[in-house]
């Protein structure tokens, strides 16, 4: 039976089952990474493939750093583990974590060498502070043992994008979730009956987002037209792509790179990066846009757009159905939708890459006695078609129907997103399934098979839109990597806090210059031209 699980950050438990994803002969002599494996295929498949179901030949456990989410807490009830077990004869044993924790503490458990074998919800880039201690395991050795990822790889083309998680060894050290195809979700939303009220289509651009706004606030003079959720950094995101530039939630690194001058350069000194500025500065400064939309709780922006106050504001797919029709149908004829992102300066682009979220692996995964078998059940349940159909919608016909034709149908009783809404049980907070811990990715069908018609259609439209081509590898040696370390932050943080500045008018924008000079006498240049070592040397070692 199982036992209940802590809700606090445990030690991995010594001698745990540990993950690898090793590369091997079929004698088990030396691997990719120079492992041996002999005596390290206890429990394994000796004919796991492709399209094969992993099931270990014995029972065996593993263990999990587990991100849990306040909105669908875990449970150790849940249909999912019941399942994975029957399935595969794997006990999953989870090390949970609060999502406000999760960064933090994965690092620490990491840091002092108790990361459980399998370490989720790793960004790629989030992986490169841990490569220099030799905590994770360099997962690109092993991917031989991985048939259904090597298959995705291959038959998506996507060894492009793993070319960009390389470190200066060469090899990768995050199992990264893969889509078949690149995909935009964030965009505006709009009051859509406000827009036929006023005669407005729906901008196609930033220009016409300027206007539209602005024709909305001639007609409501006491509000702020656009009134922005997630402080700031999904509007600056996605409109950064647009505008040549990286923000909010996509000014992870301080370098971007140039496709013209063929280098990298400093994302917040850019004109780019100064146009966008201005963009929202004038705006914060017409009244068009909720100067708090940048520091805000998102249930005040909420409000704020269910009362009126607003009519345009950020939004996924999701976000639509659960946070805003609900809240606006309380205003008679109100109606909502997301448009198609706009085009900027840039052109109608998305930047995009068809990597997400993924798993690291502790280093410590070479010792076990189970290597290959728990490496085996790594590649089923995140890469496999089928695990990735069951991690999504459940147990057909428990949670949800097929037809002949595949089209996939929730049974009535359970809810998700904007199916059935209303019915007593829920697909994730009552099963488990469609969490952000096992489901990362897979085939565009599979992706859309929950997505509304409206959804649909708005993902066709992006499909037309022209993706940027991915930024070269520009890995760092150790060495290099404790230099950066040391201007990274400051840096982020400055640009950050002063991008802020510069949209609320808190600081004028003809002092940019100045801001340029602060940020070079924080280091600018100096992490500029080790980002551009690293790629020059890695542009000649590997082509």
């Amino acid at each position: 039976m199982r036992t209940k699980w802590k809700r606090t950050l445990l030690t991995a438990v010594a001698g745990s089952l540990v993950v690898s994803l090793a590369a091997c002969s079929e004698e088990g002599a030396d691997a990719g990474g120079g492992v041996n494996l002999d005596g390290k295929k206890t429990a394994s498949m000796a004919d796991y493939k492709a399209g094969a179901q992993f099931k270990a030949s014995e029972p065996i456990d593993v263990s999990l750093l587990y991100l849990d989410q306040s909105h669908y807490p875990i449970k150790d009830d849940w249909l999912l583990w019941k399942e994975i077990t029957q399935r595969t004869n794997v006990t999953i044993k989870p090390t949970v974590v609060p999502y406000s924790d999760y960064d933090q503490k994965r690092g620490l458990l990491i840091s002092s060498g108790d990361a459980p074998t399998i370490i989720s919800k790793t960004y790629p880039g989030q992986e490169e502070q841990f490569v220099s201690s030799g905590a994770i395991l360099p997962v690109s050795d092993y991917i031989d043992l991985m048939p259904h990822f090597k298959d995705k790889v291959e038959k998506w083309k996507l060894q492009p994008e793993l070319n960009t998680l390389r470190q200066e060894d060469g090899k990768f050290y995050v199992l990264p979730g893969m889509h078949e195809k690149v995909w935009q979700d964030y965009t505006l939303a709009f009051r859509t009956d406000e827009l036929k009220r006023l005669n407005l289509q729906a901008p196609k651009n930033w220009d016409e987002v300027y206007t539209v706004l602005k024709a909305i606030k001639a007609a409501n003079p006491d509000s702020y037209p656009l009134s922005d959720r997630f402080e700031g950094k999904s509007i600056l995101n996605y409109a950064g792509q647009t505008f040549g530039t990286q923000a909010g939630w996509g000014y992870v690194k301080n370098t971007i790179w140039n496709e013209s001058a063929q280098k990298y350069e400093l994302t917040g000194a850019t004109q780019e990066y100064k146009q966008l500025i201005e963009y929202f500065h004038k705006l914060v400064s017409e009244g068009l846009m909720d100067p708090e939309s940048f520091t805000q709780k998102d249930d005040a922006a909420i409000q704020k757009f269910a009362g009126g106050k607003s009519f345009a504001i950020s939004s996924n797919a999701q976000n639509i159905v659960n946070d805003y029709r609900p809240n606006v149908s309380k205003i008679p004829g109100a109606t909502v939708a997301k448009i198609p992102l706009p085009a900027g300066p840039k052109g109608d682009v998305i930047r995009g890459t068809r990597l997400e979220s993924g798993l690291m692996v502790s280093a410590k995964a070479v010792e076990s006695d189970k290597f290959v078998a728990t490496m085996q059940f790594i590649d089923w349940l995140w890469y496999s078609d089928e695990a990735q159909e069951f991690s999504k919608w459940g147990v057909q016909g428990t949670t949800y129907d097929k037809d002949a034709s595949g089209k996939r149908t929730l049974k009535p009783e359970i809810a998700f997103g904007g199916m059935n809404v209303g019915a007593p049980k829920n697909l994730q907070r009552d099963f488990g399934f469609q969490g952000g811990v096992f489901y990362y990715g897979g085939a565009n069908e599979l992706l859309q098979s929950m997505f509304t018609e409206e959804e649909v259609a708005f993902q066709k439209t992006m499909a037309d839109k022209k993706v940027e081509p991915l930024p070269p590898p520009a890995p760092l040696n150790e060495d290099e990597r404790e230099r950066a370390a040391l201007l990274e932050s400051p840096l982020k943080d400055f640009v950050t806090q002063s991008t802020l500045q510069f949209i609320l008018g808190q600081r004028d924008l003809s002092t940019w210059d100045a801001y340029v000079k602060e940020l070079e006498a924080k280091g600018s240049n100096d992490l500029v031209e080790l980002v551009n070592g690293a790629y020059k040397r890695y542009k000649e070692k590997n082509g």
